[in-house]
């Protein structure tokens, strides 16, 4: 059986821009890109942590070291600039391979600096 697990994340990133002309799609830094593991592309999830919109699109390659989030085409709707978002990516695996896998989780500031990463997230506590 294969199950879909969390691949990767970019936690609390800040939308940079809304762009409802430029062609759909999420627009994120090259390098961040690169620390998740994200590729362009490849489809998202956005889980907009300031209004709660949840939405599905894919990644494209933003300037490396613009730290630009840029919500395009009909998600625009969805994320403004200064909204906080996470940014998940998934992969399909067996359950063998997940029992081996970890994640990659990359934790942002309201500046889209880098604060820490991981590969797992602590048990929540009652």
């Amino acid at each position: 059986m294969d199950l879909t697990v969390l691949k990767c994340k970019l936690h609390r990133a800040c939308v940079t821009h809304s762009e409802v002309d430029y062609e759909g799609s999420c627009a994120i830094d090259e390098a961040l890109l690169q620390c998740a593991g994200i590729r362009e592309y490849e489809q998202i999830q956005i889980y907009n942590v300031t209004n709660g919109e949840r939405f599905t699109t894919y990644a494209i390659r933003a300037e490396a070291g613009s730290r630009v989030i840029s919500v395009n085409g009909a998600a625009a709707h969805r994320a403004a600039p200064g909204d906080r978002v996470i940014i998940c990516a998934y992969a399909s695996m067996s359950e063998t391979q997940v029992d081996q896998f970890k994640p990659t989780l990359v934790y942002l500031n309201e500046h889209n600096r880098v604060i820490r990463t991981g590969d797992a997230i602590p048990a929540q506590a009652a």
